[in-house]
């Protein structure tokens, strides 16, 4: 038979947990703030300014993007890891920090696994090989060409961890030697690669696509199994001379471990709503992405498997770990 004082735990309990309940109920009700480890202008910054301006309005809360580029992603990947576990704090990330940092790095200052929960994915997409107007070569074979007669003084610039294995397996597919030069972020490499002091990147379609339509740089190739339907004309690598060629990239949303279940449950629904909005419709359309969401689960298990597929990447492109 219970005893008063065992009556008054269960009750004591029950209220707390009701409280824990009644308050997950009510997020959010307050600003979210999301990171992104990548700078302003980055596809990462682009896709999370949309989903920022979608969510707003679907929970009637301001949403703010706070970029924290630099070190592959571990700036932004620290502070999230190290934020209050109460859903305000949602790091809009790619798998840079999620999937490859761990083979290319030997420490991280971050656990891809146990310092954060998984929300859902948010959209992959393909990138594009592009080249500053004063190279020469006009198509994938030619920049093979271009570069072989210069081995090791033709360069790439990369600003997250999708274009830099995607450069370092085109120089293992191609047989090329190139010089790799690191930035903080894509758009930082592009504005290098526009003022000639690198000739080549491969990069997300969202940065880099803009400046081909421009006519400020050259696009020889994408990195994707089929061409961009925003763009056409320009084939894929492997259909340019660089055959089994393929690279891709994908974004997904997380927040701190140990976060609430109810509130990563609550979040998931707003972010899968929110990705139906105007603006993210608009980012989708405009930056080849392909809509790509999931369950928390759905995404750990994918990050799981993308993590080993990225380190057979890394391997077969013989990088090794700083």
């Amino acid at each position: 038979m219970p005893t008063r004082h065992s009556v008054r735990r269960v009750t004591a309990g029950a209220l707390f947990a009701f409280a824990a309940a009644a308050a997950h109920a009510d997020y959010p009700d307050k600003q979210i703030t999301f990171v992104v480890p990548f700078a302003a202008g980055s596809a990462t910054d682009q896709l999370a300014r949309a989903l920022a301006q979608d969510l707003g309005a679907l929970a009637k809360q301001p949403v703010v993007v706070d970029d924290k580029p630099g070190a592959s992603g571990f700036i932004g990947a620290q502070q999230v890891a190290k934020s209050a576990p109460d859903g305000y704090t949602v790091f809009i990330t790619t798998n840079t920090t999620h999937a490859a940092n761990e083979h290319l790095f030997k420490q991280l200052p971050y656990d891809p696994v146990k310092d954060f929960a998984p929300v859902t994915a948010l959209g992959r997409g393909g990138q594009i090989m592009v080249v500053n107007l004063d190279v020469p070569a006009k198509s994938v074979t030619e920049f093979i060409q271009y570069a072989k007669a210069k081995p090791g003084s033709v360069s790439f610039g990369s600003g997250s961890s999708s274009s830099r294995v995607a450069g370092e397996l085109f120089q293992q597919m191609a047989g090329v030697e190139l010089l790799h030069v690191p930035y903080k972020s894509n758009p930082l490499a592009i504005n290098d690669l526009l003022g000639g002091q690198i000739q080549m990147m491969i990069t997300d379609t969202a940065t880099g696509l803009p400046q081909v339509k421009g006519g400020k740089l050259r696009a020889l190739g994408v990195s994707g199994k089929q061409r961009s339907p925003l763009a056409p004309d320009i084939p894929t690598i492997d259909e340019a001379g660089v055959k089994g060629y393929e690279m891709s990239y994908w974004f997904a949303a997380y927040v701190p471990a140990k976060t609430p279940p109810a509130v990563v449950a609550r979040l998931n629904a707003l972010l899968l709503e929110a990705s139906k909005g105007p603006a993210m419709k608009s980012f989708y359309a405009t930056t080849g992405t392909d809509v790509f969401t999931s369950s928390p689960d759905e995404l750990a298990k994918f990050q799981a498997a993308e993590s080993a597929k990225w380190g057979k990447i890394i391997k077969a492109a013989k990088i090794q770990a700083e």
